[in-house]
Parts: C-alpha cells; structure tokens; sequence
C-alpha cells in the first residue's frame, strides 16, 4: 500500500480476512468519569488500564489545567493528588474539546464550591441535552447559571436528597453520584443508569470510601461521607463497546477471531442483538470468540415481519453500536429496519454507506432500512465522529478495493492503538500523520 497518506486519514485495502487474538482496552466510558472522580480526594488515587486514546489525554490535561500533579508509571496508569484543585485555572479550551467536562461539574462543585464550564464539546450527534446534570446537582443544592457561554455553579453546602433523574443519563448519574458520595447525609438517585461503566465508577467509589449501592439498578442509594474520600487503587473494566465493535468487525470480514479478558455479562445486549443478523459467537472461559465462516442471514420476527433492531438504555441495545449494527445489516441476507431511538444524527453517516454500495433507505433522522447483502466497494470517505467512524472503518475492511478514510482522529478519540491491533489481525491498513493538538 502506498506510503503517501495525508494527515489524519486512514488507507485500507478491504477484502481481508481477520484472524488472531485481541485484548480489549480499559472502558473510554468509565475511564472518564473515574479521572474525575480522583478530585474527590486531596490523597493519591491510582487508575489503572486507562485506554491509550486521545479523550483520556485530554481529559488528563483539564486535571492539570486545576492544579492535580500527575504522574504516569506506565502508558496504562496514572498517579493522581488533588490538594488543592484550583477552578480558576480551568482550561475552557480543553474543556470544549471533549464532551467529558461536564463530568467535573459534581467533583469540583464538592471540592471547591464553585466553578465555571464553558459548554462541553464531543461528537455531534444531535441534541445532547445537560439540564439532567443540573437538576440532580440542584437537588443536592448548588445554584446553577448560564449566561449563553459558561455554566456557573456554586454551593455552600451539598446535602443528600432524593433526586428524581428525568432520563437515565449516564454522565448525569455519573455527576449526581460524585456528588452525593461527598454531601452530607443519604441520597437515593431514581430513574439512574444502570450502565457498566457506571458500575464501575461506584466500584472506584466505594474502594474510595464512598458507600454507593445498588449499581446496576435504576435506584442508587448513596451514604455521603460529608467530607473526602479517601486514596484508592482501581482497574478500568474492559471497554464493552470496543468489544462489540471488534465482534462486529471480525463477522463482516471472516475469519476467526479471539478477544481475551471479557467478562461475560457486559456484551449479552450487543450479542442477543448481533444474533438477529446471524452473528455466531462462542464463550471458552473469558475468551469470546466469533468463529470463521459466518452466514450473516437477518432473523425475521417470528410473524415473517421485517425486524426493527432499536437502541435503548441498559440493559438494551448500546446506541454506540447502532453504527456497527447498520454497517452489519448490509452483509446480512435479508431486510431490517434500525431504530436510534436516542441521538437524532446518529445515522446521518448512512449516505457514505450508500456510497460505498450500500442499499439502504434512511426513512428519517431517526430510522433506516438496510437491505442486504451488498458488495461495498472502497471509496473516500469523512468520519463525522467515534462510533459512526469504527463502522465505516468497518465497512472498508470488508469492501472491495481501496478506501481513504478522513478525520481518523475521531475513531482515534475512541479507539485505542487500532492501526497495529488490526494489523495483527491481517487488516491491510496504513495511517497518515495525526493531527498535532497542544496538551492532548
């Protein structure tokens, strides 16, 4: 393949079979919301199996932007201590760069009492709405303005409460759950994500000494400590969405593949519906494995109807695989109807499918029909953002010819090490400069 590839894009020769074994990197999604919380306390907290992606480096550089000292032993680890977090020293440059800001709302809010958030930033795939943070942390007592460019907040005294969420927001339970872990008195979060990475978090909180319980249900009952926690040492779980992806990927292309290290109840949503389009997994120990040979056929509803395969909260269907579930259904024999549900321009990335030869119909913003199977062909092709750029990634894999992929930084944000891990695989893929941006 050619050496010369401009800056930020991928080349990949579709038409390859992938083969070998992979380990899954540390969850992006629980990552995150765990360097946040090591505001929580002024001692060292240690995070372990951190992804090597370029939202955690970001992510990093807003801790040290408030003054934490960082020390990092390995690629994989960091040594955080949060003495004294400086909230005037945040950098709204950096901030606006990720949409993982907003998880600093409820950890500074209980460090220092007061802080300014420019508006996060992140993939742009629809209206992402931030009043559920801000009603929880209400609740709880802070005072929130807007002025149309920052968000202030500000509290003398955070108190445990009951806090009715108006939707399951990850990050917003995420905040509410910081928050309350340090306020003074009980809390219970109704309507919580029951999300793994939210799991994982108040895991970190309670090794923390916090006392968070009920993660994994819709109702968290929280025992605040009405001070800081205490130092901690936590391992990121495996990131289920790679997991997914990387099932997703290995079935459209053939070949047998083997993903270590997966504990087996973060991927049954994503299997039971990889199911629908003929995916054939096997569990040996902790070792998933999607054999070779797949015959992807779309599982009809059990009237003859065409299936609607929808996203939804867990322990539904990821909306961050729907990406993949689409680019799916067009090596599957037979029609399907894919529901988002939840981000109304998840799917505005179907028409560089279609480009590719996909037959699909996107009906609205919100639904499509994929019709299959179809040959894609390679092409040129812009990732808008994470999820939507792994599925086109997923589709030049399994394409004929050649496809130059652009805005690789966006998979890059998600993604940890995918050039050589695919190329481990057997993936025919070569990458062009990165793009340089300061502190990340």
């Amino acid at each position: 393949m050619s050496t010369n590839i401009p800056t930020d894009c991928y080349l990949v020769e579709g038409g390859h079979a992938l083969r070998g074994n992979l380990v899954p990197a540390g969850s992006k999604n629980a990552a995150l919301p765990q360097l946040a919380a090591s505001l929580l306390s002024d001692r060292t907290v240690c995070i372990e199996n951190l992804p090597r992606i370029r939202d955690v480096r970001t992510m990093i550089a807003i801790l040290e932007s408030l003054g934490t000292e960082v020390e990092q032993p390995s690629e994989q680890s960091v040594r955080l201590t949060s003495a004294l977090p400086d909230p005037d020293g945040l950098d709204s440059g950096i901030c606006r760069k990720v949409r993982s800001s907003i998880l600093l709302a409820g950890p500074l809010l209980a460090r220092c009492g007061r802080l300014e958030l420019p508006p996060p930033g992140g993939d742009v795939i629809g209206k992402r709405r931030l009043d559920t943070h801000f009603l929880a942390l209400e609740s709880l007592g802070a005072e929130v303005e807007f002025d149309g460019r920052n968000i202030s907040l500000s509290t003398s005294v955070l108190k445990g409460c009951s806090i009715h969420l108006d939707e399951p927001s990850v990050t917003a339970t995420e905040n509410a759950m910081m928050a309350a872990s340090v306020a003074e008195g009980e809390s219970v979060i109704y309507n919580a994500a029951c999300e793994p990475n939210v799991q994982d978090l108040a895991r970190m909180l309670n090794r923390m000494g916090a006392s968070v319980r009920g993660a994994g249900t819709n109702r968290l009952e929280i025992e605040g400590r009405g001070g800081l926690l205490e130092p901690a040492e936590h391992r990121v779980a495996p990131d289920h969405i790679e997991i997914g992806s990387f099932v997703g990927l290995a079935a459209c292309c053939g070949g047998e593949v083997r993903i270590e290290g997966v504990p087996e109840g973060i991927v049954h949503p994503t299997l039971r519906t990889f199911q629908r389009f003929g995916v054939r997994t096997v569990f040996e120990g902790d070792a998933l494995i999607v054999p070779a040979g797949q015959e992807l056929v779309v599982r009809s509803d059990r009237s003859g109807a065409i299936p609607t395969i929808y996203d939804g909260p867990w322990p539904g269907f990821s909306p961050d695989l729907t990406s993949t579930a689409v680019v799916l259904a067009t090596q599957a024999r037979g029609t399907s109807l894919i529901f988002e549900k939840m981000f109304e321009s998840r799917l505005f990335f179907v028409d560089k499918l279609v480009a590719m030869g996909g037959r699909i119909i996107q009906c609205d913003p919100h639904r499509v029909v994929v019709s299959g199977p179809s040959t894609l062909r390679g092409t040129e092709v812009f990732s808008p953002d994470i999820r939507a750029g792994m599925a086109l990634l997923t589709a030049a894999l399994c394409a004929e010819g050649t496809s130059l992929i652009r805005n690789v930084h966006q998979i890059e944000r998600g993604y940890q090490n995918l050039v050589d891990r695919l190329r481990a695989l057997g993936a025919e893929i070569s990458s062009g400069p990165p793009l340089r941006w300061d502190h990340t």
